[in-house]
């Protein structure tokens, strides 16, 4: 393993798609960067939350319901989204999904309370 960097050569190949339930992998993991492999099988959900940094979600394979704050849209292979910190999401797999998550914990942030 190079410390200066990483590569995952077969994304897909890397998790299996459970029959039942969400299956997760953590394929990196340091102190700017965590990147995490999701297997669902069809109908299972990741239910509203959210994560105090920057977030980015890659669809490598099937169909969901992506939430992001108020708004819920379908979603495919290829899609994309990126978070801001602390905004409220989800995930419905419609079909056998596998999605890709990167959270840039460099860029953790302390959730802001209310002001002026």
């Amino acid at each position: 393993m190079n410390p200066t960097y990483f590569l995952a050569p077969d994304l897909i190949g890397e998790i299996d798609i459970p029959q039942r339930g969400i299956l997760s992998r953590t394929l990196h993991d340091d102190n700017d960067v965590k990147v995490v492999l999701f297997g669902f099988s069809a109908g299972h959900e990741l239910s509203a939350h959210t994560a105090p940094m920057p977030a980015a979600l890659y669809f490598l394979e099937g169909e969901a319901d992506l939430t992001l704050g108020a708004d819920t849209q379908p979603v495919k292979a290829g899609a994309f989204a990126h978070m801001r910190p602390f905004l409220s999401h989800a995930v419905v797999a419609r079909t056998p999904l596998v999605m890709l998550l990167i959270m840039m914990k460099g860029l953790k942030r302390e959730k802001e309370t209310g002001g002026d």
